[in-house]
């Protein structure tokens, strides 16, 4: 447990001033609370020599005074200890989002996106309850309790020790409630993320649900998420419902043994009854800490048992690593890039190991040169373009630009020089423009239009009623297959890349579309080094080099009319589709 709430010591030190007032506030608060009793007795003793009616206006005066004073404290204690334990809930937060963005595509692949927003909302929030009300009620019933002892024990320690009777009891009972709210709230949390993945899934997935006619059995299979959700949070309820009764049980036994005792105290004139009744006055203050003391246990249970879960994120480690690598990188990338003798593994896929993903390649692209990359499915074509970008590195070799190994260059150099379109497109829940513009800032009106020139998708967003403020919806899904790959080319674009990698990004248009749009990115590509892949002849036979992959290797290079002379992969590629051009006007 000590070493989780490790994490939360920087926060604990950027807010340790306004958390020092917050805790001055409080001990101020219950100081002038503890005066009340002592109040209260001078009062009964008082009167019960005599009634006078100007004490009586004194006392009531000097009670209204400390209610007062003991208002203003707590309600500065509320306002700084709740308002620090916002703001570290915001800073944690923040640094959270920043470390998810910096951990590596193979991390995401792994683990389930309604996990992760489970974590980052639900277990935070949790956490939050812990560092502000948590942190609060344990001092106030930690500064309660030593004030109300000290006068207790000054009036009549023997009573005060049938006060602590139950305290081992209530020990016992707080820490074996403590560890079975704690192991049944990691539970809970864990069921919570199960929902929340479930729903982020078929959101995210329903066209396929809806497609396969599965609205029934995934209704079916929440329902039960659900119903295991609640049977958990009521056996929690359970095992909370039984931790109040018997601490009340325990604290009004306490107060039998004492009103039996003390009333036979003043029976005897051992004591006045207003030491008396100050002295049941400070077993009342007692009551709301000890039952304080359940709830805080709770709390902390519970924001221990979150802070875990958001350690076990904190904890993940990228790929990639930057850290080393300084803030300046090279003045000006030029595009030059050369692999020497790269390999990368994936190592085992469950079912044992298997073959390297790239293998010895040895390739270089000169600056401004248009190189086409084919092959078969699962030839590493993918991965040869993410060496560049430094969405991954090599196991053995190096990717070098402009002469300089990658590893070497701040990542945000390196990417700001790069326009990438991956196979998979995604788009922003946002308009148009937006997603074009983004990762540039404020691109201006005409940049963006130039770039959806380019991308040949412009004149079917003039054709939208809202143009380019359109919004596409979650993840594109108003837009067709081609029109979100080539908003996706035009987001490269208005970057105005030296790199442009288009990972097979013209898929899913029909070759009249891929046609225009590679007649467009012509001028677009002069200049600037284009790296290519595409499983169609006619997307890549233009391009200044073609390179033919398979089995992770190098095998095939060279123009368009070299490679069909050779008779090799790319000839067969070529046959095939042209085979396949002519079924189709027949």
């Amino acid at each position: 447990m000590l070493r989780q709430l490790q994490t939360l010591r920087p926060y604990l030190r950027r807010y340790q001033r306004p958390l020092a007032f917050g805790l001055a506030a409080l001990v101020m608060k219950d100081l002038t609370a503890a005066l009340v009793p002592l109040l209260i007795r001078r009062t009964i003793d008082t009167l019960t020599a005599g009634l006078s009616a100007s004490l009586v206006w004194k006392l009531g005066a000097a009670l209204l005074g400390l209610a007062l004073i003991k208002g203003f404290f707590q309600y500065w204690m509320r306002w700084i200890l709740i308002g620090a334990s916002r703001e570290i809930e915001y800073d944690l937060r923040n640094d959270l989002f920043a470390h998810l963005t910096r951990l590596s595509p193979k991390f995401y692949g792994t683990h389930r996106t309604g996990d992760i927003m489970s974590r980052a909302t639900n277990d935070l929030n949790a956490v939050r309850m812990m560092l502000g009300p948590g942190i609060m009620y344990w001092a106030d019933t930690f500064v309660i309790f030593v004030a109300a002892v000290a006068v207790m024990v000054s009036i009549d320690w023997r009573l005060t020790f049938f006060v602590f009777l139950p305290v081992p009891a209530v020990s016992f009972t707080v820490g074996y409630f403590g560890r079975l709210i704690h192991d049944r709230f990691e539970r809970i949390q864990a069921m919570f993320s199960d929902i929340s993945s479930r729903v982020q899934e078929n959101l995210a997935g329903v066209r396929i649900v809806r497609a396969y006619a599965q609205e029934d059995a995934e209704r079916k299979q929440f329902r039960e998420l659900n119903e295991g959700y609640i049977t958990e949070n009521l056996k929690l309820s359970r095992i909370w419902g039984s931790f109040y009764p018997m601490l009340e049980v325990l604290i009004g036994l306490t107060f039998v043994i004492v009103l039996w005792l003390g009333g036979r105290q003043v029976l005897r004139g051992a004591i006045t009854l207003g030491s008396f009744v100050m002295f049941t006055s400070y077993m009342g203050m007692l009551i709301w800490p000890m039952i304080a003391l359940g709830w805080v246990v709770n709390l902390m249970q519970r924001g221990t048992a979150s802070l875990g879960r958001i350690n076990q994120l904190l904890s993940e480690r990228p790929d990639i690593d930057d850290s080393a690598v300084g803030e300046e990188g090279p003045p000006d990338i030029r595009g030059d890039i050369e692999f020497r003798g790269v390999r990368v593994d994936y190592g085992s896929n469950g079912a044992g190991p298997r073959a390297p993903a790239l293998e010895s390649v040895n390739l270089r692209i000169p600056a401004g040169q248009t190189l086409a990359i084919v092959g078969p499915t699962g030839s590493g074509k993918t991965t040869l373009v993410s060496l560049v970008a430094r969405l991954l590195d090599p196991d053995q070799g190096s990717v070098r630009i402009d002469g300089m190994d990658v590893r070497h260059i701040p990542l945000a150099t390196l990417r700001r020089a790069i326009g990438f379109v991956p196979q998979e497109t995604f788009l922003f829940s946002d308009t148009i423009a937006e997603n074009i513009a983004f990762g540039v800032g404020e691109a201006a009106g005409e940049e963006i239009r130039q770039a959806a020139e380019a991308a040949g998708i412009a004149p079917e967003i003039e054709e939208f009623p809202q143009k380019y403020q359109t919004l596409v919806g979650e993840r594109g899904i108003t837009l067709s297959g081609g029109q979100k790959q080539r908003t996706a080319i035009a987001r490269a674009l208005v970057r105005d890349p030296r790199i442009l990698i288009l990972d097979d990004a013209l898929s899913s248009v029909d070759t009249v579309t891929e046609e225009r749009i590679l007649n467009h990115l012509a001028d677009v590509r002069r200049g600037r080094t284009t790296l290519l892949i595409s499983h169609r002849v006619s997307t890549v036979r233009n391009a200044d080099r073609i390179v033919v992959l398979a089995g992770g290797r190098l095998v095939e290079q060279g123009a368009h009319e070299e490679l069909l002379a050779r008779g090799g992969y790319y000839a067969d590629l070529y046959q095939k589709q042209l085979l396949e051009e002519e079924l189709e006007e027949a």
